[in-house]
């Protein structure tokens, strides 16, 4: 779906208190008589008049708000400014992708503390250790259409952890990573082991889609309403856009 018309978004979605700070529908900036949350709220409604915006006033005001109200989502950690940075490239990228020297650190953080034996690196180390031959110091051809099958069964590097990625910035900027390369870029063989360099490109899809927002877990809280309404509300409609992350890591295994 693209940018709709309000009558669109408040009927299909149910989406009438937005924002705390101004009323979108009407372009009006809101007080503390319109807030439910206010103990003041509903007093005086006969004999005030909220002040008029325009659709750029409205969502720079919206934009200030969703900063705010992405705090409890990112508020540890040394990745809890990335929801800053990628609000911002929202407001003002127009749609181009976005890249960012923190969110390639969270990404290899991410690949190389997954301990798990479900994990694609486990998968990489166990099929270079099953075929090399250090005799002749080479593997199989085969070799990498073998890793790409048992990685198929694995892990691939996503930010869902049950507490962390939901506190630290990383739940709500990425979560799910939609498409992920991986290269084996080297693989040096010794008499000792061998070692590889391995080149990981994720890419994620920075926009809320129509299940999303249907979702009583996203509808919930202002911050995804507020963000539904920015990209989909054809008064503003600001781009969603691609994020691109990478990274390469260094494997290496000793002979057994």
């Amino acid at each position: 779906m693209a940018t709709s018309p309000q009558h669109v978004l408040k009927k299909s979605f149910r989406l009438t208190n937005i924002s705390n700070v101004v009323d979108p529908w009407t372009m009006t900036r809101l007080t503390a008589f319109d807030n439910p949350q206010s103990r003041f709220f509903g007093a005086h409604s006969g004999n005030r008049h909220s002040a008029t915006l325009s659709a750029q006033q409205c969502a720079r005001l919206l934009f200030e708000e969703i900063q705010v109200t992405s705090l409890p989502f990112a508020c540890v950690g040394p990745w809890k400014y990335l929801i800053n940075r990628m609000l911002q490239h929202f407001q003002h990228g127009t749609g181009m992708p976005f890249t960012d020297m923190q969110l390639d650190a969270a990404y290899k953080n991410q690949i190389i503390n997954d301990n798990t034996k479900n994990s694609s690196l486990a998968a990489i180390k166990e099929v270079i250790n099953k075929r090399i031959n250090y005799e002749k110091k080479i593997i199989p051809p085969e070799t990498l259409s073998a890793i790409t099958e048992e990685i198929s069964y694995r892990t691939l590097p996503k930010f869902d952890s049950m507490i962390q990625d939901k506190i630290n910035g990383l739940g709500i900027t990425i979560h799910d990573v939609y498409a992920t390369r991986i290269d084996l870029l080297s693989l040096e063989i010794s008499e000792k082991g061998w070692r590889a360099q391995v080149k990981y490109t994720g890419q994620d899809h920075f926009g809320l889609d129509v299940d999303d927002i249907q979702k009583a877990k996203f509808k919930q809280f202002q911050f995804f309403r507020i963000w539904f309404i920015l990209q989909r509300f054809d008064q503003f409609g600001f781009r969603p856009f691609l994020t691109n992350m990478e990274a390469t890591i260094t494997l290496e295994e000793k002979r057994p």
